[in-house]
């Protein structure tokens, strides 16, 4: 019978994978190769400017805090992740870092301007609390812009992955239950949650973001080795099982992509934006 991976909660499996510094870093390294192009559209998403108040919630590395930072907003970043602060603060010292739970944000009523979130809404367990708590502390009118990873429906390596380990992947390694990889990239779900946390004027677009690598495997090494739901599940895999997932990633990216010697591997996001009533 499948039983879940040894943790008690998602919280707990979040908390504990991206607390690795080995995770955190190999995430920022090679996983975000591909983040870093959607970076800019979260800013521009909320108009980004001079002397706005700015808060990147589940800011990770700081990649989206250092495009806020270059057009001269004041930018405050929240995380769990030590680790990920850690980097965060030395590569964007124009910013201040904070270590919390964004479903509990330690900030008064009406503090900010514009709120972003780069790939956080899957990492919280309860993504409706997190955007309520977003609408809180921000002003009438100001602007909030999540990013979310496209799921397997269309092109993209996060599909080429996790179809291998629904394949070939033991089947008594499971997650907890928690909320799915892509569920807010569906406007349905996600423009209903914005408006019942007090948003309005729902809006989404695409963002072609993208792996180049050398090593059709690549995928495959970059959720193994830079992820948390995704590692969670590939860093337990027996040898065997292991071998076999990363396969069929190869497969799949030479099928898709061609034989070479580089790839562009698709990995496409979802930007919805809206504003503050």
């Amino acid at each position: 019978m499948a039983r879940p991976l040894e943790t008690d909660t998602f919280a707990a499996l979040e908390k504990r994978e991206w607390a690795k510094a080995d995770v955190a870093q190999s995430y920022a390294r090679v996983f975000a190769k591909a983040a870093d192009m959607v970076a800019p559209y979260l800013t521009q998403a909320v108009g980004g400017t001079k002397g706005m108040d700015a808060l990147d919630l589940c800011c990770g590395h700081g990649n989206v805090a250092a495009t806020l930072v270059k057009t001269g907003a004041r930018v405050t970043g929240l995380d769990f992740s030590p680790a990920m602060l850690d980097m965060a603060r030395a590569a964007v010292p124009g910013a201040r870092f904070v270590e919390g739970d964004a479903m509990n944000l330690p900030f008064t009523d009406a503090s900010f301007d514009a709120v972003t979130i780069g790939f956080g809404m899957p990492h919280v367990p309860d993504p409706p609390s997190l955007l309520a708590e977003a609408r809180r502390v921000m002003r009438p009118g100001g602007r909030i812009a999540f990013s979310v990873w496209c799921g397997p429906e269309v092109d993209t390596a996060l599909g080429y992955v996790f179809e291998a380990i629904a394949e070939h992947g033991a089947p008594e390694i499971i997650l907890p239950p928690g909320p799915g990889a892509n569920d807010y990239a569906d406007p349905a779900l996600a423009f209903s949650a914005l408006e019942a946390a007090g948003f309005a004027g729902c809006h989404q677009f695409l963002v072609a973001s993208e792996w180049q690598v050398e090593d059709p495997g690549a995928p495959y090494d970059f959720f193994l080795e830079g992820t948390a739901r995704g590692g969670a599940l590939l860093r337990p895999q027996p040898a065997k099982n292991a071998a076999a997932i990363r396969a069929a990633v190869v497969k799949r990216v030479l099928e898709k992509h061609g034989s070479g010697p580089r790839w562009h591997v698709p990995i496409p996001a979802v930007i919805t934006t809206a504003g503050a009533v």
